[in-house]
């Protein structure tokens, strides 16, 4: 049985072993022809692929927000957010421990996270606990607001993914309720 350590050295080595090939292909003056008869790199194929990528996410997180019928606000990070219960405390600050509960899917609705519903999770923000997309939907919020977060993979686990069930390249889907705003961790 493969332990979450080993998996972590696994992606460790892969990790390590991508970021040579992007280094030498980024930096290398190989010139293919392009479709319009004009060259193009092997830096500027590697750009339009991640632009691919990145559009197929957002049609993906687009066509999930239309299905819903979900009104949403997009921060410059591209995290999606509707704040549909608003709080009455105060506004979370980087630096506050928070209380929160929350349950996180992947788009098509599997489950990957949650809370604990008896003990909710508590942890100071800007400590990088968590991922940033949670991390910042979380800094928009008052004490006693709900929210729905829609986590672009960036903001997420990446390409790399998680052990615990993210896929590579996955956005999250996250139901979040900020409890409380505790006192400074010292």
């Amino acid at each position: 049985m493969i332990t979450s350590e080993i998996l972590g050295y696994l992606r460790t080595i892969a990790l390590l072993s991508i970021f040579p090939l992007l280094f030498f292909s980024c930096n290398s003056s190989v010139r293919e022809a392009g479709p319009s008869g004009g060259s193009v790199s092997s830096s500027d194929s590697i750009l339009a692929y991640n632009r691919q990528v990145v559009a197929a996410e957002q049609t993906e997180i687009e066509d999930f927000i239309a299905r819903y019928h979900w009104t949403m606000s997009t921060s410059p990070t591209g995290l999606r957010y509707m704040i549909y219960k608003e709080g009455k405390g105060r506004k979370a600050v980087e630096g506050d421990r928070v209380e929160i509960r929350f349950r996180a899917t992947l788009l098509n609705g599997i489950p990957v996270a949650q809370a604990d519903p008896g003990a909710p999770f508590i942890f100071e923000l800007g400590k990088r606990r968590v991922i940033s997309g949670l991390e910042e939907g979380i800094l928009l919020m008052k004490e006693g607001a709900h929210a729905k977060l829609i986590v672009p993979s960036h903001l997420a686990y990446g390409l790399l993914g998680d052990p615990s069930g993210v896929p590579a390249g996955a956005a999250l889907v996250y139901d979040v309720e900020l409890c409380s705003v505790l006192p400074h961790h010292r």
